[in-house]
């Protein structure tokens, strides 16, 4: 259960970057994880948010957090955790300015800063999608070979899970584009997921030859070529019936916008009737391919979202998985 924010808020904190309650500056230990999240990010932020961060400091007493946003909800956090928990809260504020666009876009872009420094070991933002992705590709840098870096969400399936991408960053991609996003998510599911040559499909809307548009009917070829990393292999066109299933394929690749639109479809889906694995968060997704850690929510994220979305960022982070899977693409590429 969420303890309740009771009683005066305190005063405004004005501490800088990673300094906690106590005026220290944290530094990483092993086990802990340090997570900048975005106050102003979501459609009810930054109320919502802080549920979520006072959800995830109770569920995980090895988690540090970097609120950034408004002082007032900052404050919220910390009036309402027991005062030998508020040392693990640091506090970055964030003026208000005009337009109040720009404003809201500023939180993403200081909790990116943040980790660029090494205040924070990774991002947490509800907000806005282009933001975040052009705020991570800006202020962290995008991996070899990567132009456009996408978003990979995790999706409930009958048979477990299944990682589809991209969900909403690169909506027009090129074959190129998407080959790369096929080595991204082979590595995500061998690193992250532990699964032995990782199964790639292409979604598309039948699986006989020359269905789809002219990006799905160029691609089979070239993914069908491609040396995955993970020892991951391309196992041809799937539909939107083989995401639910999971039968098929372990990671499906597609543009952002199909991608977006069907993943939305299921999480309105399971909300309603019920998810097959309701322990899978299904309102969290990975940016790929940039040099960093950085969990984008759904912007509709509950506080139950939000928490699951911080102790998923925590966990990528104890696992090291972002370099990892950097590696592991590096090494396939250098001996291709």
């Amino acid at each position: 259960m969420t303890r309740p924010i009771t009683g005066r808020v305190a005063p405004a904190h004005r501490r800088p970057i990673g300094a906690t309650a106590s005026g220290q500056v944290t530094v990483g230990e092993p086990g802990t994880a340090r997570i900048a999240v975005d106050l102003l990010g979501g459609d009810h932020a930054p109320a919502v948010v802080v549920d979520g961060a006072l959800r995830a400091c109770q569920a995980d007493p090895a988690l540090h957090l970097l609120l950034v946003g408004p002082l007032e909800a900052a404050d919220a956090v910390l009036a309402a955790l027991p005062p030998g928990d508020q040392a693990r809260i640091s506090t970055l504020p964030i003026a208000p300015g005009d337009p109040v666009d720009s404003w809201v876009e500023s939180g993403v872009r200081s909790a990116v800063l943040a980790v660029a420094q090494g205040a924070a070991d990774a991002v947490l933002s509800a907000g806005n999608t282009g933001a975040t992705v052009t705020s991570a590709a800006l202020g962290l840098g995008r991996r070899p070979g990567v132009r456009r870096p996408p978003l990979a969400a995790v999706l409930p399936t009958r048979a477990g899970r299944l990682l589809l991408l991209d969900v909403g960053s690169s909506v027009d991609p090129d074959e190129e584009t998407v080959a790369m996003h096929a080595r991204l998510g082979s590595a995500y599911a061998k690193v992250v997921h532990g699964v032995d040559e990782p199964r790639v499909g292409l979604l598309t809307i039948g699986t006989e030859r020359g269905k789809g548009d002219r990006l799905r009917r160029a691609l089979p070829a070239r993914l069908a070529g491609l040396d995955l990393p993970g020892g991951g292999r391309y196992v041809g066109l799937v539909e939107g019936n083989d995401v639910v299933t999971g039968a098929i394929a372990d990671v499906v690749v597609t543009d952002g916008f199909t991608g977006n639109v069907l993943l939305k479809g299921l999480e309105t889906a399971y909300a309603e009737i019920g998810s097959p694995h309701p322990e899978i968060p299904a309102r969290a997704a990975l940016l790929l391919g940039v040099e960093g850690t950085v969990v984008v929510c759904h912007g509709a994220a509950s506080g139950p979202d939000l928490a699951a979305g911080i102790a998923f960022a925590a966990q990528l982070h104890r696992q090291a998985a972002v370099a990892a899977m950097a590696e592991m693409i590096e090494t396939q590429r250098g001996a291709s």
